[in-house]
């Protein structure tokens, strides 16, 4: 078939239920088969109503255009087939055929809920994010930057306050964590967040001093006389738990616990204290 050069643009709208990244890409794909062709694409997003689709159909019409479209609710989509027929509109269904099949095939109903496919991919850029984050926010780093966090680890060393952020960034939970060293001054920043947003994390002394110990050997160089020295444990938890009581921070016991049960007790304690910020996901004072 021999190319037809145009005059002006072909006009394409893409419409769907969710934010029409699917409908677009798919377009944009077979698109790349007429390199020589100069397309005007339209997204229309977030279309849950009939009366709205149709509306859209009919405009379509006007400006001699196609539709692509990415819609699951089964009423919308039958809106925009059967008008799309009765006006000669050219019309493409993106979703609809592949769900019939498989709806067939696996012998279940769909969901029927627009941005299922973005919900998946936007959760995997959260954890990218929060990985990153606590990454540059370890061990005190990046101090300045806390306010960014989702919510930050503070306690002495060796309360796992690490390995609990990772364990909450593969969450897609932004995790910072801030040593607490005896007869320090509590850094600035930290001081400036709100109290609900810091969570301490200490143990009992018996156990810090074996996972010390530990530490110490796995590290022959490290030299710190009351570092795992049990009596000084102790001293160092106690001012520690009064520095946390002090700033009102909630406090859990780690000791004999699990990672993942730790950081599975601070997710269901963020929900209570903070709310997801709109529009990109983030938690919010």
């Amino acid at each position: 078939m021999s190319s037809v050069k145009q005059n002006k643009p072909a006009k394409i709208v893409v419409l769907s239920g969710g934010t029409g990244r699917t409908a677009d890409s798919l377009i944009r794909a077979a698109l790349e088969q007429f390199p020589d062709c100069e397309v005007d694409i339209s997204i229309i997003a977030g279309i849950r109503k009939a009366d709205k689709a149709i509306e859209i159909i009919q405009n379509a019409a006007k400006e001699g255009a196609a539709v692509c479209y990415s819609i699951v609710e089964k009423e919308v989509r039958k809106a925009v087939h059967t008008e799309a027929r009765r006006l000669a509109v050219p019309c493409i269904d993106v979703l609809g055929p592949a769900v019939s099949v498989l709806s067939d095939h696996l012998r279940l109903a769909p969901k029927a809920r627009a941005g299922l496919l973005y919900d998946v991919h936007q959760a995997q850029f959260d954890r990218i994010d929060a990985m990153d984050f606590m990454l540059a926010h370890d061990d005190g780093q990046k101090i300045d930057d806390l306010k960014q966090a989702d919510v930050v680890l503070v306690g002495a060393s060796r309360t796992s306050k690490s390995v609990t952020c990772c364990y909450l960034a593969f969450r897609g939970i932004r995790a910072a964590n801030v040593p607490l060293i005896p007869n320090m001054p509590l850094p600035k920043p930290l001081l400036k967040l709100n109290a609900k947003r810091v969570i301490g994390l200490t143990m009992s002394a018996a156990h810090l001093e074996s996972v010390r110990q530990t530490r110490i050997e796995q590290m022959s160089h490290l030299a710190v006389p009351k570092y795992a020295n049990l009596p000084d444990i102790r001293s160092e938890l106690k001012q520690i738990r009064r520095l946390i009581n002090e700033q009102d921070w909630e406090c859990l016991d780690v000791s004999y616990k699990a990672t993942e049960e730790v950081a599975a007790q601070i997710i269901e304690m963020l929900p209570r204290r903070r709310v997801r910020r709109k529009g990109d996901g983030r938690l919010s004072p």
